[in-house]
């Protein structure tokens, strides 16, 4: 047993978030809150896609990688935009960049065409990556939108 002489120093504690490579108990991670908004334009076979990225913090992120999914084949006769990738025929996977936690949104721009014309096209949103971070509010990145071939603005 030992004597404490004179008063305890001061002792920092830092709360971390805790996860594994599936969310579960493992290493430690930074929190983020990644938000996709946007809209999208769809007439006779051309959908344009214009979609926001922004992190509401707490910490800032190197990277995160949006993943678009849509309900009809995608013509594969363009190039995407810097950043972006084909996942497969109906899949494009683009990379956001830096997202601090200043609220400065990054544009991602896309001109795609369906294989064909159908009527209308679901497009599913969601975050792909975020740099290993926790989201404890995933609701505002992952959206599922109909889109009508109308030429209008369909806004998410």
């Amino acid at each position: 047993m030992f004597a404490m002489r004179g008063a305890l120093p001061a002792v920092s504690v830092a709360v971390a978030t805790v996860m594994g490579a599936s969310g579960g108990a493992g290493a430690v991670g930074p929190e983020a809150d990644v938000s996709h908004h946007g809209r999208f334009f769809y007439g006779d076979g051309q959908l344009d896609v214009v979609l926001l990225s922004e992190n509401h913090g707490p910490s800032p992120l190197e990277d995160a990688t949006v993943r678009l999914a849509f309900s009809s084949p995608l013509a594969a006769v363009h190039d995407l935009s810097a950043g972006c990738v084909w996942g497969g025929d109906r899949e494009v996977l683009c990379s956001t960049g830096p997202l601090g936690v200043d609220g400065a949104r990054r544009e991602t721009i896309l001109a795609l065409r369906t294989a064909g014309a159908p009527q209308e096209v679901t497009v599913r949103v969601t975050t792909a990556w975020n740099g290993g971070a926790t989201d404890r509010n995933p609701a505002n990145n992952d959206h599922r939108v109909l889109v009508l071939a109308t030429g209008d603005p369909y806004v998410f």
